[in-house]
């Protein structure tokens, strides 16, 4: 148990485990006997955090060498905060309990533009220097990654440096580096320097960026000529040779994903036109059926964990799937323990598997047309048809499937208030083919839910130039699909556009934006994507009062030749062809996946994956 928490602070909180660490697998070091100590940060709650994959590599790729000691930090709860505040408990890491000021590294992983106010007050919380540059030779080194670090400008002023793309192998480098530098008694700026030459770091102090007079950015230069000019993201070629634990830490308390995560290929073919994840993952890298069988084996002696869950951007597009499933399966019988199968396409849809993998019970099945209407599902490249999805849930309907869940954008470049009512009636077709079967065939009382997010144009995708959807214009468009939705037996669910509003001011904004977050913060703005702490007011108060208007982020179409915040930052996937995206989308032109036809996106300069089978 952390040393500096009390059982009676403990008993007057929620959730105590959250903060007790000691978990099952978790791992337990002299620190005396190490020579770096890394604190990695997830900003959010214990349940969210441990929930993620990413983490679970990393955490044990770390402890795994004798030279470093990985410890967790999350976020604590608005209850917690405050009993630290109040005792004088600086920010602490479960395994040692010790304060994370004293470590080496502190180290964020960014999966979601709204926690970065967490970021800050986690290193307040810790008594770290906000600012990059009013930290020394006491402090820790601040780092991050994970997809958001794909705009690392926001944050730029706020951490030391960044690691763009998959981490098993640049962070290990720089724990390399580190080690030598710290021995050889080398300064923070030296380490820095030197960590500026591996391929993937970007250190943002070391490059300078200047504005025209409409806030646009006229230059990002490096300060000098042993800068890299474009930093290039690091991609592991050989997954099955790629780091990945066979044993994992096992909470006490439950999480939000609490099984085995299988982790089958990395990217996605598809091609979908709103979709960061299937650009900055690229390319497709497969792991073989074997290694995943042989990985979810170890996992199941060494955790004990009742089910196994497959972890892809799009499941049913693994090659060997109904070999994989099929293996598992037979484990999953023999250990009396159960297989999820997240991530199915619309298009590619197996009763069968389904039949297999939920034998007893009959869950929910979740979809992902995305849009409501034909033409809008050409626009962002989705590459199904309305067919494909009644043909789906009629099979599943057939099969003993009651509750189907829809996900649906509303705000989409192009989208008319045709293409949202297009959500509606598609919602019906699926509740109609509920009724087209016997009732004999069918389970008693159906449920469609539809679900709508809002768009959010993203750094690195065809849309990254587009306007982004007003807040009024998304309400109306709620509003519009809620009255066209009148059965009780489907039920609607949609996003708070002032939330997707900030998501947008932060998903494509530059570095003005790190003392909004640090002014932000100081006003409480924590935990924003949760319902209970978003505050829009205050950020609204917050950018009046650092000057910065934030709808120059969200309400603006840019130019193709405009310098984007993120130009800097080499993905593999040009420029051009996503100009070429963009204008295809905009005429409603389909491109085929990676699988059919290479359509020159730029990431075979990586050499690996789909690109060279």
């Amino acid at each position: 148990m952390p040393q500096k928490i009390s059982d009676r602070i403990l008993m007057e909180v929620q959730k105590p485990t959250r903060y007790v660490g000691n978990e099952w697998n978790s791992v337990h070091k002299y620190p005396g006997q190490v020579d770096v100590r890394f604190a990695f940060c997830f900003p959010d709650l214990y349940e969210v955090g441990m929930s993620h994959l990413g983490m679970k590599i990393l955490y044990h790729m770390l402890n795994d060498r004798n030279d470093v000691y990985c410890e967790r930090v999350f976020a604590p709860w608005v209850d917690m905060e405050q009993k630290m505040r109040e005792n004088n408990i600086p920010l602490f890491a479960l395994e040692s309990g010790d304060a994370i000021h004293q470590f080496d590294f502190i180290g964020f992983t960014l999966q979601y533009e709204m926690s970065y106010t967490n970021i800050v007050n986690m290193l307040d919380l810790a008594d770290v220097p906000l600012r990059s540059s009013d930290r020394g030779e006491a402090h820790p080194i601040i780092c991050a990654g994970g997809p958001c670090a794909y705009n690392p400008e926001p944050l730029a002023d706020i951490i030391d440096f960044f690691m763009m793309g998959e981490g098993e192998e640049v962070l290990n480098e720089v724990m390399d580096l580190y080690i030598q530098c710290k021995k050889s008694g080398s300064g923070r700026m030296d380490f820095l320097e030197k960590i500026s030459g591996i391929e993937g770091v970007y250190v943002p102090q070391f490059y300078k960026v200047e504005y025209n007079e409409d806030g646009t950015v006229a230059s990002f230069m490096k300060k000098s000529e042993q800068y890299p000019e474009k930093i290039r993201k690091r991609i592991i070629k050989d997954l099955d040779n790629a780091y990945f634990p066979e044993k994992i830490i096992v909470p006490f308390m439950e999480i939000v994903h609490d099984r085995i995560m299988l982790e089958i290929f990395r990217g996605c073919t598809r091609g979908c036109r709103f979709c960061q994840a299937g650009i900055i993952y690229r390319p497709v890298r497969e792991r073989t059926s074997e290694k995943l069988v042989q990985i979810a084996d170890a996992l199941q002696k060494s955790t004990g964990y009742e089910e196994i869950s497959l972890s892809s951007l799009s499941t049913s597009d693994y090659r060997a799937l109904e070999e994989l499933t099929t293996e598992l399966l037979k484990l999953t019988e023999h250990n009396k323990t159960n297989l999820a199968l997240p991530s199915l396409r619309v298009d590619s849809f197996s009763l069968d598997l389904m039949q297999k993998v939920q034998k007893i019970r009959k869950s929910g099945l979740t979809f992902a047309p995305e849009a409501g209407t034909q033409r809008m599902r050409d626009v962002i490249n989705k590459g199904v048809t309305e067919q494909d999805l009644i043909r789906s849930v009629t099979l599943a309907f057939e099969g003993g499937w009651n509750n189907v869940k829809l996900y649906f954008m509303i705000g989409l470049p192009t989208e008319t208030m045709e293409d949202v009512e297009g959500i509606g009636a598609l919602a019906y077709k699926v509740l109609d083919a509920y009724f087209s079967v016997p009732k004999e065939k069918r389970n008693k009382g159906v449920n469609v839910t539809v679900s709508t997010s809002s768009f959010v144009p993203k750094a690195f995708t065809p849309f990254q130039w587009e306007a982004q959807d007003t807040m009024d214009m998304l309400r109306e468009k709620q509003e519009h699909l809620k009255g066209r939705i009148k059965s009780r037996q489907i039920t609607y669910n949609w996003h708070e556009p002032q939330l997707s509003f900030l998501e947008g001011v932060f998903a494509r904004g530059d570095r003005k934006l790190s003392e909004v977050l640090i002014q932000a913060q100081k006003k409480g703005c924590k935990f924003d994507g949760w319902n209970e702490h978003f505050d829009f007011e205050k950020w609204m108060e917050t950018f009046r009062e650092c000057g910065i208007d934030p709808y120059f982020y969200t309400s603006r179409k840019r130019a193709y030749d405009e310098i984007l915040p993120w130009d800097h930052i080499d993905v593999g996937v040009t420029k051009n062809f996503l100009i070429k995206e963009s204008e295809r989308a905009l005429k409603g032109e389909v491109t085929p996946h990676c699988r059919e036809n290479c359509t020159g996106c730029g990431a075979t300069i990586f050499g690996g994956g789909v690109c060279v089978e």
